[in-house]
């Protein structure tokens, strides 16, 4: 993926700048960003770990999201993915994770959440959680890349932050 090549490059330089370690919590795109960013060599020294939940019971179990908020919000959600995005620092050694849950298709989507939609957050230790709700065109494979392009654009953008 040579268009994420340059993102994954640019968070590797500033993770290591900072001496900070990434997470991710994903789930439409089944650990496409931790695989993106574990294919530039020399990431363990700033990538923690990635989980990749995509059923609810997962969520629940290994991120620590509170199993009300399917039934209220369901999976794709911001409470979903502000849990996801913490659960995933509370549960690593990392300070800065991103989390990702959305209906990439073809089927699944509602008229409140059609195919495209996509939840985002981005937890950074000590400060507020951030989410973002995208909606992407395209296919099953275009909607999950530009899932990623985001996710990553995100972890640049939380590192780019003057520090807490």
């Amino acid at each position: 993926m040579t268009e994420i090549n340059p993102l994954v490059e640019t968070l590797a330089q500033l993770a290591l700048n900072k001496q900070i370690r990434i997470a991710t919590a994903e789930s439409c795109t089944g650990g496409w960003v931790a695989q993106e960013i574990t294919a530039l060599a020399g990431s363990s020294d700033w990538f923690e770990c990635g989980f990749v939940t995509y059923s609810n019971e997962a969520k629940a179990r290994m991120l620590g999201v509170p199993a009300e908020l399917f039934i209220s919000d369901g999976a794709v959600s911001e409470p979903v993915v502000m849990a996801m995005a913490k659960g995933a620092v509370d549960n690593s050694r990392a300070v800065l994770s991103v989390s990702i849950s959305g209906v990439a298709g073809p089927g699944g989507g509602t008229p409140q959440k059609p195919v495209g939609t996509v939840w985002m957050a981005w937890y950074f230790e000590g400060r507020e959680v951030e989410a973002r709700c995208f909606q992407f065109a395209g296919d099953r494979h275009a909607v999950r890349l530009s899932a990623v392009r985001e996710a990553l654009k995100g972890l640049i953008k939380q590192l780019n932050k003057n520090t807490v």
